[in-house]
């Protein structure tokens, strides 16, 4: 792992030659790459290439191999390396993920599952929490007027008193993104965001994509496989294959790159 802590002054992410074994399998194979302030980026490859993995190393789930570096600018302006930190530090730092499957708490209702999502920000002890002093008290009422401003972004705010358990999957899906602007972040990880939705709701996630960057001015990292989505809203896509990194570029810069053709279609046959 490199000691050098310099990012270019627009980036916000960037990963130096990351890479990660499962036995004999590499997952990732000396990948880099770097990711611009309020940019909306994509990680694209073929099934099994390695992007949840690259995913679960710069959130520190996985733990990268020696050499590894994964620089963040995080919500103070500082550069920190994140390898080798605790998995709980990372989302201090500014830098929120969601996940492939949903995960939410069916039993409570939305509104406390979004507060969730700020505990981190939370200054009164449990102790005062538990015995509800009026600090404690006024926090959570600040932090519920917080939630409800969320919720009514997302355009659910009718819904707050609801039981998550139940809810249509569009649904569920917008209160994992409440939960995460609770965080505050400088930086979203998305792991396919559209999966499981209909045509209307990945439209309507686009939107939301948009309207998260410019409203609480962060990043957006994704993962999709829809690449009507990638292709439409993303700045900057970055494709690999087998781990290792094929191409990095604008949108109609991959859909023309002969190596990102050949990993998603396969070698053309040669004229006979």
């Amino acid at each position: 792992m490199s000691n050098d802590l310099t990012m270019e002054q627009d980036e916000i992410l960037r990963l130096d030659h990351l890479s990660i074994n499962f036995g004999g399998l590499k997952a990732v194979d000396d990948l880099s790459f770097s990711i611009k302030d309020k940019e909306i980026f994509g990680l694209i490859g073929p099934n099994g290439a390695g992007k949840t993995t690259v995913f679960n190393c710069i959130t520190q789930f996985y733990r990268p191999n020696e050499g590894s570096s994964v620089l963040f600018r995080t919500k103070s302006g500082e550069v920190e390396q994140l390898v080798g930190q605790p998995v709980h530090n990372i989302i201090r730092k500014g830098l929120v993920r969601t996940f492939q499957n949903v995960e939410l708490i069916e039993e409570l209702p939305i509104i406390d599952n979004v507060l969730i999502g700020a505990h981190i920000d939370f200054k009164s002890s449990g102790l005062a929490q538990a015995l509800r002093l009026p600090s404690a008290r006024r926090e959570e009422a600040e932090m519920r007027e917080k939630a409800m401003e969320v919720l009514e972004f997302m355009g659910i705010k009718e819904l707050a008193g609801e039981l998550v358990g139940g809810q249509p999957y569009g649904v569920r899906k917008k209160v994992e993104m409440a939960r995460t602007l609770m965080c505050e972040p400088k930086l979203i990880i998305l792991d396919e965001p559209a999966a499981g939705l209909n045509d209307i709701e990945t439209q309507q996630l686009a939107e939301s994509i948009y309207q998260v960057r410019d409203k609480y001015n962060c990043t957006i990292l994704l993962v999709e496989h829809d690449m009507r989505l990638v292709m439409s809203i993303c700045d900057r896509i970055c494709a690999i294959s087998f781990g290792k990194y094929l191409a990095c570029g604008t949108p109609s810069e991959m859909q023309n790159d002969p190596k990102v053709q050949e990993a998603y279609l396969g070698e053309k046959e040669t004229a006979q």
